[in-house]
């Protein structure tokens, strides 16, 4: 794999940027509530300036790493710290910042504990920084706890309904996952003798054996695959987004679930490939599962935040039936719905965010008639709904139907089976849309203010990301191509 070595730690500076932002609030004194919450805008709004001009310097016409930084770090382990981009983790640093950024404004009326909440929040998203940036086992491994820890205090501390019970059967999920990815990075690291955790060393044809690699896979895609909401092992997720708070939420749905389908592709697929060919089948069927039953578990839910937890679980599983095809379309149709998929369920909690702040209730039934009361709240939920829906001119349609066409060919059956529980996926979204922003007014509510101008700057953020890239998807499918043509092309 070809290498373009970074005349400027571009990303490294990501990473700084967030420990800066987090050593600056941990001395500020948390009566200065207002300095903390600017503190956190310029310091998320510098990763997302960064992550920006990555995606826009990006040489579209060179395949192979670019943007790289090498140091060894611990030479007897084979450990270095080695960061690079290419057309996987791109798309999701890019993805990172926007939902960083967006979900720092988000939060910005918050008044309890704001110098803690902000501080954990910048952790968990460094650690979603170090990994999808990462290009070395040992680090992406580190990075994946990182970003895992502070969600407990955040739920458990910030969060709602059932927040501790939440908070702790996620950790729980998430750290059953990390159990299987230490051992199978281990088991990789010993069986290669290459004495390195270097991806790019690793991937040399000829590292494993095929039964090394199936073994290695299936614990890889266990691992990583219940943090992308694999079902059978998704029960955490719905239950999670309902109890965290509006920024978490985003970021939870928005970017945490993209680390295990990211560790997936990087990491199992990358290191796997015979693996992958060999586990495909149970792949597609555990993600076309996982499709219908996110479906027809959104039909019942009666609270705003489940039927986007649930929805989300569908629109993963889609992910999920995209890496299992084994194919340039599949992977390309996967890496753009993961990117989607985040941009649009942080609009969906950024939005159902204010809705609750100003209601105090998530209950469908106890909404109506919004769009008359607050009308600009009202359509940054109604756009959401639309790109879950897989309308056309919004980013998501993409992915999904890139994904579809590439099933079709690969498992008839399953992509069919995709595609109707896309349909009542599409019923269950407009039956919410209809019973909350369109029914009966309820009259308690009538007086409530609508998102002003500042407070909307986030959600019109998201929108524009979601529009720009429906309009334009070839810029995001020219970037992704540069990796998943070359890998596709190598297989053997």
């Amino acid at each position: 794999m070809q290498m373009a070595f970074a005349e400027f730690p571009y990303l490294s500076c990501i990473l700084l940027s967030c420990i800066i932002g987090i050593l600056m609030m941990l001395f500020t004194p948390e009566r200065h509530a207002q300095a903390i919450k600017w503190m956190a805008a310029v310091f998320s709004g510098i990763t997302l300036a960064l992550s920006l001009y990555l995606f826009l310097a990006f040489d579209k016409n060179q395949v192979g790493l670019q943007f790289v930084e090498k140091v060894i770090w611990v030479e007897s382990l084979g450990i270095t710290y080695f960061n690079a981009v290419d057309g996987i983790n791109l798309p999701n640093l890019l993805l990172t910042g926007i939902v960083f950024f967006t979900g720092v404004l988000t939060m910005w009326e918050m008044q309890t504990r704001v110098k803690e909440f902000y501080v954990l929040y910048f952790v968990m998203v460094s650690g979603v920084f170090g990994l999808f940036m990462s290009m070395d086992l040992f680090f992406i491994f580190v990075w994946y706890d990182v970003s895992l820890f502070p969600m407990y205090l955040l739920i458990a501390v910030w969060g709602k309904t059932r927040k501790e019970y939440a908070a702790m059967k996620l950790t729980l999920y998430l750290l059953a996952g990390s159990a299987l990815i230490l051992p199978a990075i281990v088991y990789l690291f010993v069986k290669s003798g290459l004495n390195t955790f270097d991806i790019v060393s690793l991937m040399q044809p000829g590292t494993f054996s095929a039964d090394q690699q199936k073994f290695a896979f299936i614990l890889l895609f266990l691992g990583f695959g219940i943090l992308a909401a694999v079902w059978p092992f998704h029960t955490w997720s719905p239950v999670g987004h309902v109890a965290a708070p509006h920024a978490v939420s985003m970021v939870h749905a928005g970017v945490l679930m993209k680390i295990g389908a990211f560790g997936v592709l990087r990491v199992a697929i990358f290191l796997c490939p015979e693996g992958w060919q060999y586990w495909s089948t149970l792949m597609a069927s555990l993600a076309a599962v996982g499709i219908v039953y996110g479906a027809l578990a959104g039909l019942r839910q009666t609270d705003l935040k489940y039927v986007i937890g649930y929805s989300s679980v569908s629109h993963m599983g889609i992910v999920g039936l995209g890496l299992s095809t084994v194919s340039v379309d599949g992977l390309n149709g996967a890496i753009f719905q993961m990117f989607a998929h985040g941009v649009m369920t942080a609009l969906f909690f950024s939005s159902v965010g204010y809705i609750y702040d100003r209601t105090h209730t998530k209950a469908i039934d106890e909404l109506g008639g919004l769009s008359r009361i607050m009308p600009v709240a009202s359509t940054y939920f109604i756009v959401a709904a639309m790109a879950s829906m897989g309308v056309p001119c919004l980013a998501s349609f993409w992915g999904e139907l890139v994904v579809f066409i590439s099933a079709f060919k690969v498992y008839p059956f399953r992509g069919v089976m995709a595609v109707a529980a896309l349909v009542v996926s599409a019923l269950f979204m407009l039956r919410v849309v209809q019973k909350t922003f369109y029914g009966p007014k309820n009259a308690k509510y009538e007086q409530l203010p609508d998102v002003p101008f500042r407070l909307g700057i986030p959600r019109m953020i998201l929108v524009g990301v979601l529009v720009f890239f429906g309009l334009f998807p070839s810029l995001l499918f020219d970037v992704i191509d540069t990796a998943t043509i070359p890998f596709i092309n190598g297989l053997p």
